[in-house]
């Protein structure tokens, strides 16, 4: 994502959904059950209630209608999951819409809603290590998360259709699910809206058929992602594609979509430029790690900012620049295949992408990475906190967490030295491609690449002073 000033902290206001149903429903349960509902929430240190315990999901295959004029979704939701534990109950986010019904396994399932916590309890106990399905059938019209600084996630319905975009919490308004980025998924996304309208997702395109006014879009991400990465853009769009090789053995199709309103020569040649900019960073970081690619450019009014869905990020018209592409296609790497462990390792997302930024420029405009550090030492806004200790949920995308996060990897590259660090760059995804890891893990990783070549205390100090330190050195020496 590219950086706000601004704090972006949830207010999501939920209706109350039908409970006679789900009494009725409560009122043939079993008894005796021996296992015990899942967490209503992993603790995340900033998003305590986000995300849900006793389950892994494993696959969602939403099917998703959507009429722009009244601007109602109708859908459903099929979640494939493993128990962790013996399950009596467990939970799933969901903002707002209504659920009709719900089922496990085929069989109807209790259901009720409190607040964003959507609460399933099967007729029969879930045992540890069971596969099950949960098919929820929901509908209403999705919200659109305000943020404090202005800007907007969640379902944004825009002048010819709608844009979906979820960091960090956005996701839970238009899809019930575990909306914690430790839980990855791969997903199929089903799209059915009028006829003349693009409806696009992530992953590749699997099918699309107009039929009685009506065109259906189905796609696949095969590879696990977030929840907070998944989007829906639906629009009168205009198709890019192409191929990229990426440092794969078979090329990568480019898929991207552009709203006739951003489309100027300026656009069109900076997507044409997508397979070049992947093949580069590829070279650096490693071979690209999904099977698709592209990018999502609406008009500059529909969002007020870059977000890198994985495999297609989105860019209002005003962000679509090659510095913030350079940096939405990193996150590729860092963010989406690697993801955090918990929303207080975003520097490892948005560090990483930041200092693409600088490698790009060091390589293509003759500006070296410590000239980026040197500016970004200078700018006050870096300082505010340490960028793996933001100090409240409204703080994650402040200023520190990027261009602070990108001068750790600077120090990082003039301690252990350009060959360590590139191998650090492209080792760090690898080992933990399509898994979530912390920053604890990221500084265990490093301190074990860099080995008896570098001393202890001088990775130490690059943890203490930069990555931790509270308060600006003296110098950019440290």
């Amino acid at each position: 994502m590219e950086p706000r000033i601004a704090s972006r902290p949830r207010r999501l206001a939920v209706r109350a959904a039908p409970v006679a149903a789900a009494l009725l429903l409560l009122a043939g349960c079993s008894v005796g059950v021996e296992g015990t509902p899942g967490a209503a929430g992993l603790r995340d240190p900033y998003f305590p209630k986000l995300g849900n315990g006793g389950y892994d999901v494993r696959h969602y295959a939403l099917n998703l209608a959507y009429d722009p004029k009244t601007g109602r979704l109708d859908a459903t939701a099929d979640i494939t999951a493993a128990a962790t534990q013996d399950l009596s109950a467990f939970n799933l986010d969901l903002s707002g819409l209504t659920v009709r019904s719900a089922a496990v396994d085929g069989a109807p399932a209790a259901f009720r809603r409190a607040g964003d916590e959507l609460t399933i309890r099967p007729r029969e106990e879930l045992d540890k290590g069971t596969v099950f399905r949960t098919r929820l059938v929901y509908s209403g019209v999705p919200e659109t998360v305000t943020d404090a600084d202005g800007s907007e996630e969640g379902w944004l319905p825009t002048a010819d259709g709608a844009l979906a975009v979820g960091e960090p919490t956005g996701s839970m308004a238009w899809f019930p699910g575990n909306h914690h980025p430790s839980d990855k998924a791969t997903y199929t996304v089903t799209l059915t809206v009028p006829a003349g309208l693009k409806a696009v997702s992530n992953g590749r395109l699997v099918s699309e058929r107009t039929a009685n006014g009506r065109t259906t879009a189905v796609w696949n991400a095969p590879e696990p992602m977030a929840s907070y990465l998944a989007t829906v853009a639906i629009g009168t769009y205009r198709t890019k594609t192409g191929t990229a090789r990426a440092g794969k053995p078979a090329d990568v199709p480019v898929l991207s979509v552009i709203d006739p309103a951003a489309a100027d020569a300026e656009a069109d040649a900076l997507l044409a430029r997508i397979p070049e900019i992947l093949d580069w960073q590829s070279e650096n970081f490693g071979p690209y790690p999904f099977s698709a690619a592209g990018a999502i450019v609406d008009r500059g009014g529909d969002l007020g900012y870059a977000l890198e869905t994985q495999t297609r990020p989105v860019f209002p018209r005003t962000a679509f620049d090659t510095a913030t592409l350079v940096h939405e296609l990193a996150h590729q790497w860092y963010g989406d295949s690697v993801t955090p462990e918990t929303w207080r390792d975003m520097w490892l997302n948005e560090g990483f992408a930041t200092y693409a930024e600088w490698l790009y420029a060091e390589d293509f405009e003759d500006i070296p990475a410590q000239e980026s550090f040197d500016e970004a030492f200078a700018d006050d806004a870096n300082w505010a906190f340490p960028p793996a200790d933001p100090p409240a949920a409204e703080n994650i995308s402040d200023a520190p967490v990027y261009g602070r996060g990108a001068m750790v990897l600077q120090k990082l590259r003039q301690t252990v030295g350009d060959d360590t660090f590139f191998e650090i760059l492209r080792g760090w995804p690898a080992k933990y491609r399509y898994a979530n890891a912390s920053t604890d893990d990221f500084t265990a990783y490093v301190e074990e690449t860099a080995g008896e070549d570098v001393a202890q205390e001088d990775l130490d100090e690059v943890w203490d002073v930069w990555l931790y330190g509270d308060g600006k050195p003296k110098s950019p020496e440290g």
